[in-house]
């Protein structure tokens, strides 16, 4: 579904809710034309605000985007102080996207019954504020070139959508993805609306009687929490809408992806004059040919205008596994026939901390003797030296450790007695720090590393597993509600 449609049936349900009230509530509704406007911003914000509490967790890794972005902005301005908020905030991401989301979607419904308007007008005006000064910031991000800090605006260059660090609001969750600068007019688009209600909320609708308008906002805000928290805390999203849903066949996709990525050629470069900013795009055959007109790069900056690929290009082509050595493991797992359970987790929990230790070499020398008519070489102690290595140890969070050593591991362990072949997928780990957790929870299957943002999109459970059949994704299981047995699994889901 693209933004257009989306507007386009949000008004057609605005219209209708307005003809309703018109028809049941016709002493409540003072003016038709406001009235149909707290109906299309109520209608936009508990749809945008649904899809986002479909997926609490992928608002808050959004959210962590925007705090690292924040953080990297002022770390190297005067404001320097305010950095270090930003990861002190991201530990409670999930707090302020539930809180976010429960909001935005009360917000639509205060607007369609037209509770306390006053409060509603004010409280949609600072939230759509709230909301274009964020895609506002992220979409100006992209004049901002690689080094150069946000606030050096004499700096800033021709937009360039690869400057920006988050390159999707997040607005609509992943049912609609939005480029920031789309957002942003959009945004700015509904602070219309805003300023209307600010200075017309009282002749805005007012349907239902307070106390019933007071049943329906509590009553909805108990209901929506509740359904936020079992989208994330005990079960996965109801509803998937990421490219790593159950039914897509992994090693397909990305291979389709792939050779589309492959195909993509440079149709021409578009040349931008440093001291004029004047623009010009250039054929690829005719820049070859002129390369030496632009190639002062004091003068000239020169970006490629690429083809679009054959199809629409997801996190699927990002799906890159290596196993503790850095070899890249993807194929084989892509292409193993057969049943296999992956179990990710983009973050393995626990600290690490560094000490010396003090390691003795013994060093030999080898003397050759004769023995009769045979030579004999001897080996001798010559010498013990020591030396001072700093080894990383790790303390692994017991809890955390604990769902993979007894919920994991029964589950699995069996089914790699059966010849089903398991494996691990975390974020960026050394070699030494997963051998540390392997032995921490006696796993008998390999670990691999991946990009943690791309495993945060496979699964919203850390640890989640991953039920695999010749490369297609059959299941997905919350790590609270993995089934307490192999055999549970393998009856349901598994072919007898």
């Amino acid at each position: 579904m693209t933004l257009g449609t989306l507007v386009l049936i949000v008004a057609i349900a605005a219209v209708l809710l307005t003809v309703v009230m018109g028809i049941f509530f016709r002493d409540d509704q003072e003016n038709w034309i406001i009235s149909l406007l707290q109906n299309f911003c109520g209608v936009l914000f508990i749809f945008s605000g649904w899809v986002k509490a479909v997926d609490p967790l992928g608002t808050a890794y959004k959210m962590e985007q925007y705090f690292a972005e924040f953080q990297g902005t002022f770390e190297d301005t005067a404001l320097s102080f305010i950095a270090p908020i930003f990861p002190q905030l991201s530990e409670y991401a999930i707090g302020f996207s539930v809180g976010m989301i429960l909001f935005e979607i009360i917000l639509g419904l205060m607007l369609i019954l037209g509770s306390s308007p006053k409060f509603t007008s004010w409280a949609f005006f600072l939230l759509v504020g709230f909301f274009t000064f964020l895609t506002g910031f992220t979409y100006l991000t992209g004049y901002v070139p690689e080094g150069v800090n946000f606030f050096q605006f004499g700096k800033w260059g021709p937009y360039v959508e690869t400057n920006m660090k988050v390159t999707d609001c997040g607005c609509f969750g992943d049912f609609i993805k939005l480029e920031p600068k789309t957002s942003f007019f959009k945004d700015v688009l509904l602070m219309i609306p805003a300023l209307i209600f600010l200075f017309f909320h009282k002749s805005m609708h007012q349907i239902l009687s307070a106390s019933v308008r007071r049943g329906i906002l509590w009553i909805s805000l108990v209901g929506l929490l509740v359904y936020c928290m079992s989208n994330y805390s005990w079960d996965l999203p109801h509803a998937d809408f990421r490219p790593f849903k159950e039914g897509v066949n992994l090693a397909e996709e990305k291979f389709k992806q792939d050779e589309a990525i492959s195909n993509i050629t440079v149709t021409a470069y578009k040349i931008t004059n440093k001291e004029t900013g004047d623009v010009v795009e250039i054929p690829f055959d005719q820049y070859l040919k002129e390369y030496k007109n632009y190639s002062d790069k004091n003068i000239w900056e020169s970006e490629q205008v690429k083809s679009e690929p054959d199809l629409v290009i997801n996190k699927i082509s990002e799906f890159d596994v290596s196993d503790p050595e850095g070899k890249d493991v993807t194929g084989n797992i892509l292409t193993d026939q057969g049943y296999s359970f992956m179990i990710v987790a983009y973050e393995l929990k626990g600290k690490s901390s560094s000490k010396e230790i003090t390691v003795r070499d013994t060093l030999y020398q080898l003397d050759t003797l004769q023995n009769g008519d045979e030579q004999v070489i001897e080996r001798s102690i010559s010498d013990i030296v020591e030396s001072e290595q700093t080894v990383e140890t790790y303390q692994w969070k017991e809890d955390y450790s604990e769902l993979w050593s007894d919920k994991v591991n029964p589950v699995v362990n069996r089914a790699f007695q059966n010849g089903i072949k398991v494996f691990g997928i975390t974020g960026p780990a050394s070699s030494s720090k997963l051998d540390a957790f392997s032995e921490h929870i006696d796993a008998v299957y390999p670990l691999y590393t991946a990009d943690d943002i791309l495993l945060k999109t496979i699964i919203r459970s850390n640890p989640g597993v991953v039920l695999l059949h010749n490369g297609k994704i059959l299941k997905k299981w919350h790590i609270k509600k993995l089934p307490k047995s192999y055999d549970q699994i393998k009856n349901k889901y598994m072919d007898q």
